[in-house]
C-alpha cells in the first residue's frame, strides 16, 4: 500500500551556483560524505548533486509527517545496477522508499513513493 508520494524538480544551475558560492560548507550541509564521493567521480558533478537534492525534497514530501528530518538524515545511493535508493538514519522507519531520479544538463527531477 502507498503511504505517500513526493516529486521535485530543480535547475542544475541553481545547485551549481550554491556550490560555487559556498563550496564545502554547502556540500557538507546538504550531502553526506558518500553522496559527495559519488558525485565527485564525474567530470560534471552538478547534475548528480541536483538529482540527490531533488530526491531529498521528494522524500520530505512523501514522508511529510516527520518535521525533524534533516538533509543529512538520508543518503541517496545507487545499487550495483545503478538503481537509486535511500538510507535513512531513523532506524524506527520501517517502510520502503522507492526512488526514481533523472537529469539533463539543465534540470534534475526525482520521485519518491513510500510504501508499507
Amino acid at each position: 500500500m502507498i503511504l505517500g508520494t513526493g516529486i521535485d524538480i530543480i535547475e542544475v544551475d541553481r545547485i551549481q551556483k550554491a556550490i560555487e558560492r559556498w563550496g564545502k560548507n554547502f556540500l557538507n550541509h546538504v550531502f553526506t560524505p558518500e553522496e559527495i564521493k559519488f558525485a565527485q567521480k564525474f567530470k560534471f558533478p552538478y547534475q548528480y548533486y541536483a538529482a540527490r537534492f531533488a530526491a531529498k525534497e521528494a522524500i520530505y514530501k512523501a514522508i511529510s509527517n516527520n518535521p525533524k528530518l534533516g538533509w543529512k538524515d538520508m543518503t541517496i545511493l545507487n545499487d550495483k545496477n545503478g538503481k537509486p535508493y535511500c538510507v535513512l538514519k531513523d532506524k524506527q522507519f520501517k517502510n520502503k522508499i522507492e526512488l526514481s531520479l533523472s537529469h539533463t544538463h539543465n534540470y534534475a527531477v526525482a520521485s519518491a513513493i513510500v510504501m508499507e
